[in-house]
């Protein structure tokens, strides 16, 4: 995947313009996660590891946020439980002994609440800067740029970038992203890469921000089938 590199002012003035009608085209965009305190979304980000979100939305909501209300009720409870309770979204062994360390670390460090910075949450088992980020945009609306796989590839296409490493895409859209439309461009990215950018076959012709994006594939619009003139058909044919 390869994009033309743009200078960082003009890509700053790119990004205006590129927010600005992805807000109109996603008035929707959020994250796709749901949950009601630091905590969850810290637990629902763990799940969502190498599984979707609609998959990790019904497993907290029919079952696990109901049932775990704390780190200590997650400590407490045997391995082999959280694992059944969890298993749906896969890797379900990995998951239980990152969510254990963790909540246990909250407990021994943090007075059982999710810190409010960086290093703090990066210090946690199973929470790396992605993570951190997205925490720190959505739960304490801090400004912040969580690089997931939708902003990588988002971000690419668009010549935002020539890195493939989270952290260092992330370093490129900082000073191009103004801190107050950090968290919304996250997910704006998001939602544009899940309907019209996606991985395969992206809907260019139909894309608001086409004419921005200096990526070297665009997909042509789809032949149209041609309409049989009324003349032609048979009787009775629709």
């Amino acid at each position: 995947m390869r994009a033309t590199a743009h200078p960082r002012t003009g890509n700053a003035e790119r990004v205006q313009s590129i927010i600005a009608r992805l807000k109109r085209a996603h008035p929707d965009a959020r994250l796709a996660l749901q949950y009601s305190s630091p905590f969850e979304l810290l637990i629902a980000l763990i799940l969502a590891a190498q599984c979707t979100d609609e998959k990790v939305n019904e497993v907290t909501s029919s079952l696990v946020f109901k049932k775990y209300g704390t780190p200590a009720d997650y400590v407490r409870v045997p391995a082999a439980e959280l694992e059944a309770d969890i298993r749906p979204t896969g890797f379900y062994r990995n998951k239980t002994k990152s969510i254990q360390r963790c909540c246990q670390q909250l407990i021994e460090c943090f007075g059982g609440q999710v810190p409010g910075t960086l290093d703090a949450l990066v210090s946690l088992p199973g929470v790396g800067r992605k993570t951190a980020n997205i925490i720190l945009g959505n739960a304490f609306g801090q400004p912040a740029i969580g690089v997931d796989t939708h902003l990588l590839r988002l971000s690419q296409r668009l010549g935002l970038t020539r890195h493939t490493d989270p952290d260092k895409i992330e370093a490129d859209l900082t000073p191009v992203v103004p801190k107050k439309e950090q968290v919304r461009f996250c997910h704006l990215l998001q939602f544009h890469g899940r309907r019209v950018c996606v991985a395969r076959k992206p809907k260019c012709y139909s894309c608001t921000i086409a004419d921005l994006c200096p990526y070297p594939e665009k997909t042509p619009a789809p032949a149209q089938r041609p309409v049989r003139p009324a003349f032609g058909r048979k009787p009775g044919e629709r």
